[in-house]
């Protein structure tokens, strides 16, 4: 690949990285095109040298947004079990997560955005439920699939809508409690 097709890819990937960043931070309407290639040290010209059209941007930042946090939830799973699931659980409603919205899961911090998106992004965001899903009747497993998977709801949804809530509500207090009781309950499924 020569040095112009390179730089190109390079300053592609560093709009998506900085989009999704700031997607999962202020949502898909806190990104204008303007601010983001000046962000990413380029010129708002150069925007549609990368993408057709801000659509086309989201779709692509709301996949990495996605697949980034998807990373940190199968690091914290480490090698599976009762203590993985405590461990996923611990991690993401801590209250660092809730203050790092930027860098925290696009499943949280998007959700609501993305229920008004295009196809392609709700597509994206349905598999990394789905994985997501997976991964956690994977860590519990009971006497059967549908157990198992009905489980991976709840954990699933109460992760996620105690950390929305807990940030929707800022620090301490009630934010504090809601991090701590859900993670209690969900340590005692």
């Amino acid at each position: 690949m020569g040095s112009s097709k390179a730089d190109k890819a390079a300053s592609h990937d560093r709009i998506v990285d900085i989009a999704a960043a700031r997607m999962r931070g202020s949502g898909i309407n806190g990104v204008g095109v303007a601010e983001l290639m000046r962000e990413a040290g380029l010129t708002h010209g150069g925007f549609y040298r990368h993408f057709e059209s801000r659509d086309e941007l989201v779709g692509a930042a709301v996949e990495r947004a996605l697949a980034q946090g998807s990373a940190r939830t199968v690091a914290a799973s480490g090698q599976g079990g009762r203590r993985a699931l405590e461990a996923i659980v611990d991690d993401y409603l801590s209250p660092a997560h809730r203050a790092r919205p930027e860098a925290g899961c696009a499943v949280a911090g998007l959700a609501e955005d993305i229920s008004r998106a295009d196809d392609r992004t709700r597509s994206a965001y349905g598999r990394q439920v789905e994985q997501y899903l997976e991964l956690l009747a994977g860590l519990t497993p009971g006497t059967d699939a549908a157990g198992d998977r009905r489980r991976a709801c709840l954990v699933l949804s109460a992760l996620v809508g105690a950390l929305a809530m807990a940030r929707a509500i800022g620090e301490g207090g009630l934010s504090d409690e809601i991090l701590s009781e859900t993670a209690t309950a969900l340590k005692e499924l």
